[in-house]
């Protein structure tokens, strides 16, 4: 206790709160979950929040630290305090819907276990091209109602969409607390009735 009372604080930790913020409005987006199919459930929630997360520690992680040794400390810091952030709020979270101090540790465990092999898997399909399987697997698995092949698709399309972005954004930008995401793209092809698909007003 008394370590934890005089721990130093982070430099970047209002950096990484602004990041969160941002990337967790985003996962809260409603088209990803009228639009794409995204089951609107903590569950669902949840995938949201690590996907995004992923997408975005991937890319503060692509620094070579051999080409830029005085670039890496930073954003790297930056980056655990952002991921610490996540799982503290997953604690939180937790605690509000009334999950028990006992079983609390050990639920976290496994959402964060959860993250790095979702994170893992991003980060192959994204690379190999078979995003679309890894989201059935993953962020659809446990939908009531089957997502439409569209809708998957434009799910893939967006985080492809954003990853490539992600790639482009300088490192100030994520130093400043500046994280921005595109618009969720409506979904192509027609309706289970073969009528076509309307956009969301």
């Amino acid at each position: 206790m008394l370590f934890r009372l005089f721990r130093r604080r982070s430099p970047y930790a209002e950096t990484a709160r602004a990041l969160y913020f941002s990337l967790v409005a985003k996962a809260r987006d409603p088209a990803l979950y009228e639009s794409l199919g995204v089951p609107d459930t903590l569950d669902g929630r949840y995938n949201m929040v690590v996907a995004h997360m992923a997408l975005v520690l991937a890319r503060m992680s692509a620094v070579d630290p051999q080409q830029a040794p005085n670039r890496r400390a930073p954003l790297a810091r930056l980056a655990q305090d952002l991921f610490d952030l996540m799982i503290r709020d997953m604690d939180r979270n937790l605690r509000e819907i009334g999950v028990s101090d006992m079983k609390v540790g050990k639920e976290v465990k496994k959402m964060t276990h959860a993250y790095y092999g979702r994170a893992f898997a991003y980060h192959n399909a994204l690379r190999d091209g078979d995003l679309e399987r890894v989201l059935n697997e993953t962020v659809y698995r446990l939908s009531p109602v089957r997502p439409e092949p569209a809708q998957v698709e434009a799910l893939a399309a967006y985080m492809r969409r954003e990853a490539e972005a992600l790639a482009g954004v300088p490192d100030s930008s994520f130093l400043e607390g500046i994280l921005t995401f595109g618009p969720v793209p409506v979904p192509v092809g027609d309706t289970p009735d073969g009528s076509p698909r309307e956009a969301p007003q």
